[in-house]
């Protein structure tokens, strides 16, 4: 795969101190390529299109979502085992990347973010004629 995409971890800043008490999730990753396009797959359980934000500046795409507190109606919780959390991931894009073309959707806790390569950078077979 080539470089035109590459992780960006955001540091915790020194001093600073937490004011959410939600746990903040890392979303496990698939980075696919072809000729045409990226395609990342992101596992964000629990996070609907409600709660989702997909942001890209600077060629900076930042991911993050947000899982509901779900209690069914008429129930009270006797006993959990499941912490609602936040999810957030950061990437910086090559500049072969079309950002104004990035797709996106969701479904069951998996976004999908297609990221059409520009038209230079887009791979092509060349034809060879003879003389």
């Amino acid at each position: 795969m080539t470089n035109q995409l590459s992780k960006k971890e955001k540091p915790a800043s020194p001093g600073t101190e937490q004011t959410n008490r939600r746990p903040l999730m890392t979303p496990d990753v698939d980075i696919l390529e072809n000729g045409d396009d990226i395609l990342l797959v992101a596992d964000i359980p629990g996070v609907d299109e409600k709660h989702l934000d997909v942001e890209v500046e600077n060629r900076v795409l930042t991911i993050r979502g947000r899982t509901a507190e779900q209690e069914p109606a008429n129930h009270r919780l006797v006993a959990g085992e499941y912490s609602p959390a936040d999810f957030e991931r950061v990437f910086t894009l090559s500049e072969e990347l079309d950002q104004e073309k990035i797709e996106a959707s969701v479904k069951n806790g998996v976004l999908r973010l297609r990221l059409p390569k520009a038209g230079q950078a887009r791979a092509r077979k060349i034809e060879v004629q003879s003389e």
